[in-house]
């Protein structure tokens, strides 16, 4: 994609909308449709990097009710000819065509190239690359297997959704939180993950979201890793040019 003069590319993760209640969501979601509005003035293409909700599943008839305004935002945006591509992240994983059939928004379940005025991306949530973070590969296997959705389905909604919605308040990454610490450009996974990836392929900017840090590490040679950090307490995301990425703060 060539990013015509005057626009630029804008990346987001980690709302988590839903969290810890709708009701104490809200301001968040009203703060994050707000940046969506001034950022459509000049985006060349809109990249949601998952977790935009802190819990989602689809049964075959119904999505969990809410977030009724950054819905329709991103359906105006997409429909006034914007691109928006959506990568599922590990609170919303059991995303399935929804997306896809009402808002004609791509949905990526893993890590995606892309190449914007010949800089070489790679893009994704980031939950369960590079070495470490075993018991949550373990568990992800479980959760993605069709055969867990399937008995998963069986639980009316008035069960399911408020089951899962208690269970990942319980056990996610939030602003605070004693695991959301910063852990060494040597140490952190996602940075490690960009190095390996780099020993076969060239990639000038690894982007991804799920630790809840804005981070800028160079993992080699004019290679830079970023995460975007979220929106529950840094409010950062991400911008490209045309020429530079950069981590700004709304």
């Amino acid at each position: 994609m060539q990013i015509p003069s005057g626009k630029k590319v804008y990346f987001s993760s980690d709302n988590h909308l839903g969290a810890p209640t709708n009701a104490l969501s809200k301001p968040r979601e009203e703060k994050f449709v707000k940046w969506l509005d001034e950022v459509q003035q000049d985006a060349a293409a809109i990249f949601l990097l998952g977790d935009l909700f802190d819990f989602w599943f689809e049964y075959k008839h119904v999505v969990p009710k809410g977030f009724v305004r950054v819905l329709g935002k991103i359906a105006e945006i997409k429909d006034s000819g914007i691109p928006i591509y959506f990568f599922v992240g590990n609170h919303d994983l059991w995303m399935d065509d929804y997306f896809e059939k009402e808002l004609n928004i791509p949905v990526y379940h893993k890590p995606q190239e892309f190449t914007f005025n010949e800089k070489k991306f790679l893009i994704g949530h980031g939950d369960g690359l590079g070495p470490g973070d075993k018991g949550y590969k373990r568990m992800k296997k479980v959760f993605t297997n069709p055969f867990s959705k399937w008995l998963y389905r069986w639980l009316h909604p008035d069960i399911g959704v408020p089951l899962a919605k208690h269970l990942s308040v319980k056990n996610k990454l939030i602003s605070g939180d004693e695991d959301a610490k910063f852990l060494g450009e040597e140490n952190e996974w996602l940075a490690q993950y960009a190095k390996r990836k780099l020993e076969t392929k060239h990639y000038d900017y690894f982007v991804f979201g799920h630790r809840h840090l804005p981070m800028k590490i160079e993992v080699g040679k004019n290679s830079t890793y970023f995460n975007l950090g979220d929106w529950i307490s840094h409010y950062t995301y991400g911008v490209f040019n045309g020429e530079n990425f950069s981590l700004e703060e709304y």
